[in-house]
C-alpha cells in the first residue's frame, strides 16, 4: 500500500470515489454506459449518483474517478495505464511473443474480449458424454475470468508504470496487476473467502453488470474450481508493488505449428484485409505514429484503427514497432517489415 492510499484509507475514502472537479458529466462517455447496462437500470442523473459516477462538487455534477475509468472518453489520457495488454508466447518463458494484441475500451468491455484472445489460442473439444454436446477448451475459463475481473477491480489504478497484463504461456496464463494486497489481508484469508475491495465504484458497477456475483467469493471460487479440475493450486504473489496471479494449465500447452506446402508469405497474403492493405499502403514510404497513420487513412475513430487495421498487421508480422520494448511511448512509430514489403507487392 502506498502512502497516499494509507492516507485515503484512514479518510475513509477510496480512489475511485473520488471526484475529479476538473472534468464535467459531458466527459462521461453515456453511450458506452447506456450499452453495458442496456435495460437493467434506467440511467437518470439519480441513479448516476447512486452508483457513484457522478458526484456533486461546489454544486457541479462532476464525475468520479471511477466513472471515468469505466467510462471516461478520455481515460487514457487522465490514466495511461487503464489498458490491459495481452501476449501468447512460445514456450514457458516471456522471450519470445507469438501473438499479442492491447485491450483499450471501457472496463466492463474488456472482460470479454481478453477472453476472446485467450480462446483464439486455446483448443476447443467436446465432451460427448452427455445428452447434449458441451465443449470443453483446453483452458480453464471459468477460473481465468474470475482472475481477469479480480485484476480489473482491485487493481490500484493510482499508481502508473504498467497496464494490466495477461501473459500465456504453455504452462500457465499469468495475470499482473497494479498494487500488492491490502494491509491485513492474506492470499490464506482471501481463499476462505475474506475480501476488501480497493474501488467500490467499479466492483459496484460489476456487480449491478452481473461480472461479480456475490462479494468475496471470486477468489475462494477460483481455487475451489482449480482443485475440482484436478489443477495444480494457483499462486498469488507480491512483486514489487504488483500482484500476480497465476494459472497453471492441465497438459501443456504448445503454440501448434500449421504444416503446409504454401509458401509463407502466400499463406499471410490470405489473411490480410482490405484494411491492412490501406494500412500498408500508407506506411510504403516512410515509418508513421498512430495518429499520421489516422490522418492518411481518413480516419478518426481511434478504436477501429487499433482493432481493424493496426493490431491484424502486427499479429501477423507486417507491420513492427520502432520502440518494441517501449509500446506506449508518445514517440512510438510503425513501419512495414521485410514480409509486410512483399504481401504488399503481392497484393498489388
Amino acid at each position: 500500500m502506498t502512502i497516499a492510499e494509507l492516507r485515503r484509507s484512514v479518510e475513509g475514502v477510496s480512489f475511485d470515489e473520488m471526484p475529479m472537479p476538473e472534468l464535467s458529466a459531458g466527459d462521461l462517455d453515456i453511450a458506452a454506459v447506456q450499452a453495458a447496462f442496456g435495460t437493467l437500470r434506467e440511467l437518470d442523473e439519480q441513479t448516476l449518483l447512486t452508483l457513484k459516477l457522478l458526484a456533486r462538487h461546489q454544486n457541479r455534477l462532476v464525475p468520479t474517478r471511477g466513472a471515468v475509468l469505466l467510462f471516461g472518453k478520455n481515460r487514457t489520457q487522465h490514466f495511461p495505464d487503464v489498458w490491459i495488454q495481452c501476449g501468447r508466447f512460445f514456450g514457458t518463458e516471456k522471450i519470445d511473443i507469438f501473438d499479442h494484441r492491447d485491450i483499450n475500451m471501457p472496463l466492463p468491455k474488456t472482460v470479454e474480449e481478453v477472453m476472446l484472445f485467450l480462446k483464439k489460442h486455446a483448443y476447443r473439444g467436446a465432451d460427448l458424454s452427455e445428452v447434449r454436446r458441451r465443449d470443453v477448451w483446453s483452458i480453464p475459463l471459468g477460473i481465468l475470468r474470475e482472475v481477469i475481473i479480480n485484476a480489473l477491480v482491485h487493481s490500484d489504478f493510482s499508481q502508473r508504470g504498467a497496464p494490466i497484463r495477461v501473459v500465456f504461456l504453455d504452462d500457465r496464463i499469468e495475470v499482473e496487476s497494479m498494487g500488492i494486497l491490502l494491509p491485513g489481508l492474506t492470499v490464506e484469508e482471501m481463499k476462505q473467502g475474506t475480501s476488501r475491495i480497493r474501488n467500490p465504484v467499479i466492483a459496484r458497477v460489476f456487480k449491478e453488470l452481473g461480472l461479480i456475483e456475490q462479494w468475496g467469493t471470486g477468489v475462494r471460487r477460483i481455487f475451489a474450481e482449480a482443485q475440482e479440475l484436478g489443477l495444480p493450486e494457483p499462486k498469488i504473489e507480491e512483486i514489487a508493488l504488483r500482484l500476480r496471479f497465476t494459472v497453471y494449465l492441465a497438459e501443456t500447452h504448445p503454440i501448434k505449428k500449421e504444416k503446409s506446402d504454401m509458401p509463407a508469405t502466400q499463406q499471410v497474403t490470405e489473411q490480410v484485409t482490405e484494411q491492412v492493405k490501406r494500412l500498408l499502403s500508407v506506411l510504403k514510404e516512410r515509418e508513421l505514429a498512430s495518429k499520421e497513420a489516422m490522418l492518411a487513412l481518413h480516419l478518426n475513430h481511434r478504436p477501429t484503427f487499433l482493432y481493424d487495421y493496426l493490431q491484424p498487421a502486427l499479429s501477423i508480422g507486417l507491420v513492427e514497432m520502432t520502440q518494441p520494448d517501449s509500446p506506449r511511448s508518445p514517440t512510438q512509430k510503425y513501419r512495414l517489415t521485410t514480409r509486410g514489403k512483399q504481401v504488399l507487392e503481392d497484393v498489388k
